[in-house]
């Protein structure tokens, strides 16, 4: 399933203009506040009509404005989870689950067993919503929504009324839902961490116009789209196979950018992971240092420099992989930094957080 739209809406002083596709994976849609997102999140789901627009999904037309073509709600097969879960509370967990079903086609969908599972909350099914913590009570939406047997999801900011050990909680599990279901989902964040652990697309928006789109380790490892993200959150995002875990508690990761040591990843051995490399986190040296504490040293090619200030951006190509580090424009000065030119990057092992580690598909 993919979702194109194309579409205009107008609002006193502020006109969103948006174009873009969300192919099968989480398509994260990221952005200031006030740039649009939950207008397109809203007018894909048929509860804002826009000024002017088409939606399709797949070859079914959701909206088209030339034509009066615009579906009703209940007719576009599509789940919604909010900020907060809106279960209902007289019911228990399964009966909350099994709302979802009523508004299913008569077509084979994830059964009711399968969805606990996935999301972990099999034991939970004979509580009700007051019984539940708020990563509970968003799983159980988060399965009632796909009961529905919907044919995209739509997901507003999900964790943003969570702290920070209940999204720790739930993000494994959004990741289940990414790599177990072939649904395309429209993701909502203002956490860079959230992004760089779901998105496989990223929309970038800013003022009501689309700024950046494309797949999620483009996006995120390019210079220019730096900006939108913020420089301290800027990074990018390596694909890694867990090869060993070693008796000092380390993990030993295998990557297109060559060996990386982590503190110990709670993954099997063989297990493809998805790891987040801050850019501020990473130093770059004209030979292979010695006599330093950094496990991590990947030899890499420049292959873009952007100047910012008393900054500069540093795009490394390491192998099939690419990085971005962070130096004063000084250090690019003093080293004589330019394009093409071959370098060390280092990266200590702790620098990875866990929240920037995740699993992938």
């Amino acid at each position: 399933m993919t979702l194109t739209l194309a579409l205009t809406h107008h609002f006193p002083g502020f006109t969103l203009n948006a174009e873009f596709q969300a192919p099968p994976g989480v398509t994260a849609l990221f952005g200031r506040s006030g740039s649009g997102k939950t207008t397109i999140v809203n007018a894909v789901a048929g509860l804002l009509t826009p000024t002017t627009g088409r939606i399709t999904l797949n070859d079914t037309t959701l909206l088209n404005t030339q034509t009066n073509q615009n579906l009703p709600p209940h007719r576009r097969r599509i789940g919604y989870v909010f900020q907060d879960a809106r279960l209902f509370p007289h019911l228990t967990v399964r009966q909350n689950l099994l709302y979802g079903r009523w508004f299913a086609p008569r077509t084979q969908g994830p059964t009711l067993s399968h969805i606990t599972d996935l999301l972990g909350i099999t034991h939970l099914l004979n509580r009700r919503p007051g019984a539940l913590s708020g990563g509970e009570r968003q799983r159980v939406a988060l399965g009632r929504a796909i009961l529905s047997n919907p044919q995209l999801l739509l997901m507003d900011e999900p964790l943003a009324a969570l702290d920070d050990a209940r999204k720790a909680e739930i993000l494994p599990y959004l990741e289940r839902l990414r790599d177990d279901l072939n649904l395309p989902i429209l993701y909502v964040s203002h956490s860079m961490a959230e992004v760089a652990r779901l998105a496989t697309t990223i929309v970038l928006l800013d003022a009501g116009r689309v700024t950046a789109a494309g797949p999620a380790a483009d996006i995120l490892s390019d210079p220019q789209t730096a900006q939108s993200f913020g420089l301290r959150e800027t990074g990018a995002i390596l694909q890694a196979t867990v090869a060993a875990q070693d008796s000092d508690d380390l993990t030993r990761l295998i990557t297109p950018a060559g060996p990386l040591w982590l503190p110990q990843i709670n993954a099997p051995t063989g297990s493809t992971m998805r790891l987040r490399i801050l850019a501020q986190d990473i130093m770059l040296s004209l030979q292979r240092p010695e006599g330093i504490s950094a496990l991590n040293v990947l030899p890499t090619t420049i292959s873009e420099i952007q100047i910012e200030g008393p900054g500069a951006l540093i795009q490394l190509r390491a192998g099939d992989a690419t990085l971005l580090a962070r130096i004063t424009r000084r250090s690019a000065t003093t080293l004589a930094l330019q394009p093409g030119q071959k370098i060390y990057a280092v990266l200590k092992a702790v620098s990875v957080a866990q929240e920037n580690v995740g699993t992938s598909a």
